[in-house]
């Protein structure tokens, strides 16, 4: 039997429900018949598309790295101020919060890392696709002259891919005493302090 036109659609939304899912009940625990439930179908029906579970958790892992660089990638391609375009890549790579569904399993993710070799490979595009994006735009701040860094391109990079890291675990797990808001000013004002401000305020402190 031929597969339905709207076969992307349906795989889409499989992927939104295993978010959802996995959001809800952890990957080491989710099931098909869990993923099934989210979605309002039959383990036969996810079958249908997916040969089993990790076939389905490989997709999902891939779509939600392809999603959350994108979007985040797609506004900071909108600004032409390197110092905006720090601050937009702060601010989209933080969770909107702990209910952040995509994020949180986007760090459960790391987690299948070493069990399996697509997953470690997925685990190890996002951290490269998140070390371009800062690197491009402290890159483009060095040479503007909006920014006059202590370190490399490639440290500033690293460092604020952990910080988001470190700080977005925290967010997604639940700690109370860890906000966007707290961890978005203290990563602005780590920039400011390394010579790449993002604000008036950053600036005239960087060059105090």
């Amino acid at each position: 039997m031929a597969r339905p036109r709207n076969q992307r659609a349906r795989r889409d939304a499989l992927i939104q429900a295993t978010y959802d899912a996995g959001h809800r009940h952890g990957l080491r625990s989710l099931s098909l018949t869990d993923v099934a439930a989210q979605a309002g179908l039959t383990r036969g029906a996810i079958l249908y598309y997916y040969e089993d579970l990790d076939a389905l958790l490989v997709e999902a892992h891939a779509a939600g790295i392809e999603r959350f660089c994108d979007a985040r990638d797609a506004r900071i391609a909108e600004l032409d101020d390197p110092r905006e375009q720090l601050s937009a890549a702060i601010e989209g790579g933080l969770p909107s919060g702990p209910d952040d569904a995509l994020m949180s399993l986007l760090y459960e993710f790391d987690v299948l890392a070493g069990k399996s070799a697509l997953h470690d490979e997925l685990v190890q595009k996002l951290y490269l696709r998140q070390l371009d994006t800062y690197r491009r735009i402290f890159r483009a701040g060095r040479e503007s002259g909006a920014f006059t860094p202590r370190l490399d391109d490639d440290q500033l990079a690293m460092t604020f891919v952990a910080l988001e890291d470190a700080y977005g675990l925290h967010i997604v797990g639940g700690n109370a005493l860890m906000t966007v808001g707290t961890a978005s000013a203290a990563m602005l004002a780590v920039a400011g302090d390394l010579g790449c401000p993002t604000t008036t305020a950053d600036i005239g402190a960087a060059s105090g």
